[in-house]
């Protein structure tokens, strides 16, 4: 015959602790907690808005990223991609719909906290404290030690150190070890000040405080930072690195956009320059095509008849051809009326070469200047 032992009860029948037991696997919960999230304006938005809150508070320990925060992460369980919001879901119990509408006003009303980030960021719930449920201690009592005696022994025997904790844990379950710690680090208060009006000396306490005061724990760590010091010395230190990062940057625009004219710029503007002094010359039969090379040789040999006195317009047209020609081929203006001229077999007559000269001289003589 075999006999099975019985499994220890769940609950005792009793409502308060015995000698030498504490309290462990337990959480604590805001009363203004309680009585909002079963307030009939709660039971509007859902019936279901105690037991959300509930679930959240007892959510699995994966969960917890430090105390009073939970954060939801997307996972790969098996094949299906399970979002932080399923995850979430799954946690409280209940549709999306009314986790939605639950958390929205919980976050609305303070109970809780809500961040949704993105990029795989997750979801995290804060569950925030109610402000009546907050306290403040006084300062820890100082108690002042007799002095040691002198003799053999240290201490005498009714001088035993005191040591005793004011601290009242919100959790006192030993077998538990927080993924973090429930204190933050250390405040530090900073606080920008001027010269010290009191400086005190090595060696001497400061006034009013005698060598026997103790300071309180409570007392917060000041900390003096001189901010226009601070100011000073960053500007002389960055100020010099940023004028020569800006003046590289400055020379190396300025070669850029030589190098861009001297490869690019000036090389396309003299070739224009060039096309459109040639069209001109072209225009007035200073420079023929080569199909036109055979009538030109002929008609140097018999000028053409019946030509007329050029007009202002055509003696400036021509004038800037000459000058055109000196700058594009070297070619001098006296060359180039000579073979405009109608001895050459060209349209310029011997009445109008002076009028071209001339204006060709002063059209350079305005470029010189």
């Amino acid at each position: 015959m075999t006999t099975t032992a019985l499994a220890p009860p769940r609950f005792v029948r009793r409502t308060q602790l015995g000698p030498g037991e504490y309290r462990k696997n337990f959480r604590q919960i805001d009363g203004d907690a309680i009585a909002a999230v079963t307030s009939e304006e709660a039971d509007r938005v859902t019936p279901l808005m105690s037991k959300i809150y509930l679930r959240l508070v007892h959510a699995p320990a994966q969960y917890w990223e430090r105390d009073g925060v939970l954060r939801f992460e997307g996972e790969l369980r098996g094949d299906t991609r399970v979002t932080a919001w399923a995850a979430l879901c799954e946690v409280v119990g209940v549709a999306s719909a009314t986790a939605s509408k639950a958390i929205r006003w919980m976050h609305e009303q303070g109970i809780v906290g809500y961040f949704a980030g993105k990029n795989g960021v997750g979801v995290r719930i804060f569950l925030n404290r109610a402000a009546s449920s907050i306290g403040t201690r006084a300062g820890q009592k100082i108690l002042e030690f007799p002095r040691a005696s002198s003799e053999g022994a240290r201490t005498s025997a009714g001088e035993a150190a005191f040591s005793d904790s004011f601290a009242g844990l919100e959790v006192s379950d030993t077998d538990c070890n927080p993924r973090a710690p429930k204190d933050g680090a250390e405040q530090t208060q900073v606080v920008n000040t001027g010269p010290d009006p009191h400086p005190t000396h090595p060696g001497h306490p400061p006034q009013g405080i005698s060598s026997g005061d103790v300071l309180s724990p409570q007392t917060a760590l000041r900390v003096e930072v001189p901010v226009e010091e601070i100011v000073s010395r960053l500007r002389r230190e960055l100020e010099p690195s940023l004028q020569t990062a800006a003046r590289r940057a400055a020379e190396k625009e300025h070669e850029r956009t030589r190098e861009w004219l001297e490869s690019r710029g000036l090389p396309k503007a003299a070739r224009v320059a060039q096309r459109e002094a040639y069209n001109v010359l072209r225009k007035y039969g200073v420079v023929k095509d080569a199909a036109q090379s055979a009538h030109a040789e002929v008609g140097r040999a018999h000028p053409v008849q019946g030509l007329q006195p050029l007009s202002d317009c055509e003696v400036e047209e021509l004038a800037q051809a000459c000058v055109a020609m000196l700058e594009v081929k070297g070619q001098s203006v006296e060359v180039t009326l000579s073979e405009m001229s109608a001895e050459a077999g060209g349209f310029l007559l011997s009445a109008d070469a002076p009028r071209v000269r001339a204006r060709a001289e002063a059209l350079m003589d305005s470029l010189c200047r």
